[in-house]
């Protein structure tokens, strides 16, 4: 008979090396940048992600959101404890600057790019193609119902009506305003 912990342990390295796999690469170079180019602090930043993710699997669940984002805001969160840290000890001397300031509102927007592109996935398709239409290709409401073959009556309804789903999926994700 096969032993429950010995099975989960397998799953649980195979979750990790995908989890690697997958994000591995994205999440060193963000560890880099935030690391002020230090490689060893950055793969130490990568490796507690990893461990993280590992030691809260819930969080890798991907009806509570965007996995990826989860790594991105857990990085982000590590680096800013490790720099307060070093910045508090006594007889060290920190020259670089805190992490946030070089990379902050890059880091900050692509994790809200990505949730936005994962609620997005869950709107319908007429109100996610409206919203993609007049608000990340600019398009003006006739412009918008061209493309589209509807009326801009119709594209106007949509988007309030979108916007509405939107703002409803963003507060089951957890986002608030």
């Amino acid at each position: 008979m096969a032993n429950p912990e010995q099975d989960r342990g397998v799953d649980d390295a195979e979750l990790m090396r995908a989890l690697y796999a997958e994000h591995g690469d994205a999440l060193f170079a963000q560890a880099l940048r935030l690391a002020s180019g230090d490689r060893q602090r950055a793969e130490d930043l990568v490796q507690e992600t990893l461990l993280r993710a590992w030691r809260h699997p819930e969080a890798l669940d991907p009806d509570r959101g965007s996995v990826r984002a989860w790594l991105f805001t857990t990085i982000r969160n590590l680096a800013i404890d490790s720099w307060r840290r070093r910045s508090v000890r006594v007889g060290e001397v920190i020259t670089d600057t805190p992490p946030e300031a070089p990379g902050e509102d890059e880091t900050d927007r692509t994790v809200e790019a990505w949730l936005i592109a994962d609620a997005l996935g869950r709107l319908s398709l007429v109100h996610r193609q409206v919203l993609v239409e007049c608000f990340y290709r600019g398009r003006s409401v006739a412009e918008a119902a061209a493309r589209l073959g509807v009326p801009p009556g119709t594209v106007k309804s949509r988007t309030h009506y979108a916007l509405r789903s939107l703002r409803l999926v963003l507060e089951e994700m957890g986002v608030t305003p």
